[in-house]
């Protein structure tokens, strides 16, 4: 399992949100569920099921804000880590230049595709994640 506490941006009741350290796509999330034994999203207590959707929504409109991104895509697969949580991934029509450099989403209006060459210091990637925990305040 991936260690995200070095990329906490906020903790929810139920849920946190961290940034993904590949950030191939530009404001890349895990929204991850705080309960220890939570493994499958269709067992998400009521709790849990409400809150995530505020947490979605929130993250969402601070993305926007940040970004401004042209889609967003969310996916709960599972497949790695053994846990209930949920990749956030904003999608982009045309690069976008952050801090330097350059995010090209080269399969826009397509499944996305993480890109395991990608690379950006970790400089960067902490002005991400402190632009995004600005933005949901």
């Amino acid at each position: 399992m991936e260690d995200f506490s070095k990329y906490k941006i906020k903790d929810y009741k139920h849920w946190s949100i961290f940034l993904h350290q590949n950030q191939g796509y530009l404001g890349r999330c895990v929204v991850w569920c705080n309960r220890e034994d939570a493994l499958d999203l269709a067992d998400a207590t009521p709790e849990e099921q409400r809150e995530l959707f505020i947490v979605l929504s929130e993250l969402g409109n601070a993305i926007k804000k940040a970004f401004q991104p042209n889609w967003l895509n969310y996916a709960f697969l599972g497949n790695e880590t053994r846990h209930s949580h949920g990749h956030f991934i904003p999608r982009y029509a045309k690069p976008k230049v952050f801090e330097g450099v350059t995010f090209e989403d080269k399969l826009y209006g397509h499944n996305y595709k993480t890109d395991h060459n990608f690379s950006a210091s970790l400089e960067v990637v902490e002005k991400i994640r402190m632009k995004i925990k600005e933005a949901l305040e």
